[in-house]
């Protein structure tokens, strides 16, 4: 019989560096404090492009074999042990942006059957029993369709465990405050001359930024801000990571954006509890642990 901690949390991204971008401060606190955290990406990411000109041969599988080991570094650094690849190691590949013909070739997760994606992620969740589910909500933060995927999977998933036996009792999508992000930028701006990149991205052009009475749940991920950037530079050929007193990051777009170190969330399923909260698992009974 094993033991197993008394809080999991389980998350769900689309491509390699996305966990880190989104939630890397979270999931170092969560880690460091002792809780059980599962990550599982979809894909992994064979479409992404490349940014450092030496690594611009990668494509397809090599890229997807390349980001696996970044992931693996990444997760090093936020001291997460357990990650995963959905349904194993390439088997749902990078479906691209919105609207390229990627978009339709088998095999991508876009054409994947919801159900059948759904039923190789319920096997995690009744394997972990998390009583916390983190995802995108259902535009996938910005309309990349391996993001709307991932928030169909997911919630999909949910119910399969559900029906198995083990109800997920909070699930959270990954927000930003407005107020937030258009404060951040403002900083950013300022800053711009002595960074290495030229103009900023536009506030929307952030993931998951809604009006403020959206959000629900605060994670300060403040102590954790060091692993989040170093995490985030893992993913070199997605990520140009600006260190700083306020640090910021670009993709392959060259835009700045800023790095969050407090993570926002919306509660979308719940148990009894009252918000804004500052913990994910606020409201739960988490005082013993399942033993296995």
């Amino acid at each position: 019989m094993t033991q197993v901690p008394a809080r999991r949390l389980l998350l769900v991204h689309a491509h390699p560096d996305d966990e880190s971008i989104n939630n890397g401060a979270t999931m170092a606190r969560y880690a460091d404090q002792g809780a059980y955290v599962t990550l599982v990406t979809c894909t992994l990411g064979e479409g992404g492009e490349v940014i450092p000109p030496e690594l611009r041969h990668l494509t397809g599988p090599a890229l997807g074999a390349h980001r696996l080991g970044e992931l693996t570094a990444a997760m090093r650094e936020l001291g997460v042990d357990d990650f995963r690849l959905l349904g194993g190691a390439g088997r749902y590949r990078d479906s691209g942006m919105m609207g390229l013909p990627d978009n339709d070739a088998p095999g991508c997760f876009w054409q994947a059957d919801v159900d059948e994606a759904a039923a190789h992620l319920a096997e995690v969740v009744l394997e972990t029993r998390p009583q916390v589910v983190v995802t995108y909500d259902d535009n996938g933060g910005y309309g990349h369709p391996d993001h709307i995927q991932a928030h169909r999977v997911t919630m999909r998933a949910v119910e399969l465990a559900a029906e198995a036996g083990h109800r997920v009792p909070k699930v959270y999508w990954n927000r930003v405050p407005r107020t937030v992000a258009e404060a951040a930028f403002a900083r950013l701006r300022e800053d711009l001359p002595e960074l290495p990149f030229d103009k900023p991205a536009a506030v929307d052009d952030v993931p998951g930024v809604v009006d403020d009475h959206r959000v629900t749940t605060a994670i300060d991920g403040t102590a954790y801000a060091t692993a989040k950037t170093a995490a985030m530079a893992a993913h070199a050929t997605q990520i140009e990571v600006a260190p700083g007193a306020a640090p910021c990051f670009a993709l392959s777009n060259e835009l700045a954006q800023p790095v969050f170190t407090t993570e926002y969330y919306e509660l979308v399923s719940c148990a009894p509890g009252a918000t804004p909260e500052t913990d994910l698992f606020a409201g739960l009974d988490v005082s013993t642990g399942v033993t296995s």
